[in-house]
């Protein structure tokens, strides 16, 4: 870190560094207008005031520390030999609060899962939000008190999330990263695709190598991974993770993005002959139960035929 560690090895040795942490410890809890009273009197004055932002920024080293993984050096080499114990007094502090962080309320929660080929499946998290799973998806919980991760590896989740500004949830999914505060939102993942879709509240989407792209609520993003391409489209609100009541509408959807999620609901894929039979646009409805239904009706809906494989998969081809 470039910025220069706060402690100033000029400071009296007079309690006031233990001060400004049990000040800190107390700010990060629940305290009443008495408590907040004498808080701005003793941050009147300057040295209390420099002490209390050196305790701060000891803070956010150790946060900036923790999240990279890297040792936390409490105190810096310094030429001195002289002990000071109101500064490992303070220290031991902040670090007591970074302990409570990661106990009972915000413990460390972490969960492997992998739905089955049909079915969906909803999760009540220990911070409060709900994670619903939709069939052949594949992720991983990494939960701690300092923010709650999700890694999707495959497949679809939607996510309504329990707010906690100091906790984020961040949900990594391969070429894109999303960032939320607390919001409802669907992403899925596939090798073609990454979209996220919004229901309420807002969310940065990240594609690798791109300015995050904020989204608002019946907005969605679509990352093409092969390209690096993100198009952008407005939804109707009925429209966002819709599979969770088992069917999904569409309207004018691009025959590739539909065969790219209907992908999910067959144990073997539906491959297109040609690329250029995925520029069709198609209305209807899916089951998610009984996707081959649409399959057999598409022929009716667009010029192309469906030919069944010897390993079950199905071959879209021109007609």
């Amino acid at each position: 870190m470039n910025r220069h560690h706060p402690i100033d090895p000029d400071l009296p040795d007079d309690g006031i560094d233990a001060q400004a942490a049990s000040w800190f410890v107390r700010n990060r809890q629940q305290y009443n207008s008495a408590d907040r009273k004498q808080f701005e009197q003793w941050l009147n004055t300057p040295e209390h005031a420099k002490a209390y932002r050196a305790v701060e920024e000891l803070w956010a080293d150790l946060a900036e520390l923790r999240q990279q993984n890297q040792p936390v050096a409490l105190l810096p080499r310094r030429k001195t030999n002289v002990w000071r114990p109101a500064l490992a007094i303070a220290a031991a502090l902040v670090c007591a609060v970074l302990a409570v962080n990661l106990g009972t309320s915000h413990g460390v929660y972490q969960q492997q899962i992998a739905a089955q080929d049909k079915g969906t499946r909803t999760f009540n998290l220990p911070d409060g939000s709900t994670l619903s799973v939709n069939a052949n998806t594949r992720l991983r919980l990494d939960f701690d008190g300092h923010q709650r991760q999700v890694f999707l590896d495959q497949g679809q989740i939607y996510l309504e999330v329990a707010p906690d500004k100091e906790r984020p949830l961040w949900v990594h999914a391969g070429a894109g990263t999303v960032r939320v505060v607390g919001t409802g939102f669907d992403v899925r993942r596939t090798p073609q695709q990454i979209v996220v879709s919004v229901a309420h509240g807002q969310v940065a989407f990240a594609p690798e190598g791109k300015t995050p792209t904020l989204l608002g609520a019946q907005q969605q993003a679509r990352l093409d991974v092969a390209s690096n391409t993100l198009q952008q489209q407005t939804l109707a609100d009925d429209q966002i993770a819709d599979w969770r009541d088992g069917h999904l509408s569409f309207r004018n959807r691009e025959l590739a993005s539909l065969v790219d999620e209907l992908n999910l609901y067959r144990a073997r894929p539906v491959l297109l002959a040609d690329a250029r039979l995925g520029r069709f646009k198609v209305s209807g409805n899916l089951d998610i139960n009984d996707p081959d239904a649409l399959l057999n009706a598409l022929p009716a809906l667009i010029p192309v035929k469906t030919v069944t494989l010897t390993d079950g998969q199905i071959r879209i081809e021109a007609r």
